[in-house]
C-alpha cells in the first residue's frame, strides 16, 4: 500500500530565505520538497535552476529534493540535477519523445524518475511500459507554469485511471491542493501530495501536512481493504 507522502511546493516559499523555508518545513513533518524548474520555454515563468539546487542541499543536507521539470528539453539537466542533489527527477511527458530512454537516464544518475502529464494530457498517454519503468508519476491538477492557480477537478479521473492500473506506485498531484481539496485527491487514489500556499502561509503548517498525511494514509488502507475482498 502506498503511503503519504507531503512534498510542500517551494513556489510558494520565501525565496530571500530558501534554505530556512525548508528546514521550516522538514521540521513540521515533510518527507519532500517540490523544486519547481521552469525555463520560460515549456512554461512562460523561469522560477530556478541547479545552482539554487545545490545550495538548498548544501544547507539541508538530508532533503528529498522532488525536481519537477518544466523544461522543453529534460534529457539536458540530467546531469546538472542530480548533481545538484536531485533526489526525484520529474520531467514532463509532452516535452520528450523518448521517455524510456529518458528514464534509463535519470536512473543512471541514481535519480528516482517521474513522468508527469499536465491538465490537456490524457492518463492514456502513460503506457504501460512507461509506467512501469518509472517510480512515480505526477498528475498536473493546475496549468504548470504558476503558482496559486484553481483546482482543476476535472483531473481526477485521470489519477483514478493510474491508481487503478498500478495500485502500488506513488501517484502525485499538484496544484491548489490543500485542506478543501485533499479529500478528493485521496479518494481518487494519490499519495504524494504538492501543496504550495495551503502549507507555507499557512498558521500551523504542522496541523496543515498531518491532515493531509492522514486523509491519504485512511483513504490508502480504505482502498487496500477493498483490493483485498476483490
Amino acid at each position: 500500500m502506498p503511503h503519504a507522502i507531503i512534498s510542500p511546493s517551494v513556489l510558494a516559499s520565501d525565496f530571500g530565505q530558501l534554505t530556512a523555508e525548508c528546514k521550516r518545513m522538514i521540521k513540521n513533518g515533510a518527507d519532500w520538497l517540490h523544486m519547481d524548474v521552469m525555463d520560460g520555454h515549456f512554461v512562460p515563468n523561469i522560477t530556478m535552476g541547479a545552482p539554487i539546487l545545490t545550495c538548498v542541499k548544501k544547507g539541508v543536507p538530508d532533503i528529498f529534493m522532488d525536481c519537477h521539470m518544466m523544461v522543453a528539453q529534460p534529457e539536458k539537466w540530467v546531469d546538472d540535477i542530480a548533481a545538484a542533489g536531485g533526489a526525484l527527477y520529474c520531467f514532463h511527458l509532452e516535452a520528450t519523445s523518448d521517455p524510456l530512454a529518458l528514464i534509463d537516464v535519470i536512473h543512471g544518475k541514481k535519480m528516482k524518475a517521474g513522468v508527469a502529464i499536465s491538465p490537456d494530457t490524457p492518463s492514456s498517454a502513460i503506457t504501460d511500459q512507461v509506467a512501469n519503468a518509472a517510480d512515480m508519476l505526477l498528475v498536473m491538477t493546475v496549468y504548470p507554469g504558476r503558482g496559486g492557480q484553481k483546482f482543476l477537478d476535472r483531473c481526477l479521473p485521470k489519477v483514478a485511471d493510474l491508481r487503478a492500473r498500478f495500485p502500488e506506485k506513488d501517484i502525485e498531484v499538484d496544484g491548489g491542493v490543500g485542506p478543501s481539496t485533499i479529500d478528493a485527491c485521496a479518494h481518487a487514489g494519490s499519495n504524494v501530495i504538492v501543496a504550495g500556499t495551503a502549507i507555507f502561509n499557512a498558521p500551523d503548517p504542522e496541523q496543515v501536512i498531518t491532515l493531509l498525511k492522514a486523509t491519504v494514509n485512511t483513504a490508502q488502507a480504505h482502498a487496500a481493504a477493498q483490493r483485498a475482498q476483490q
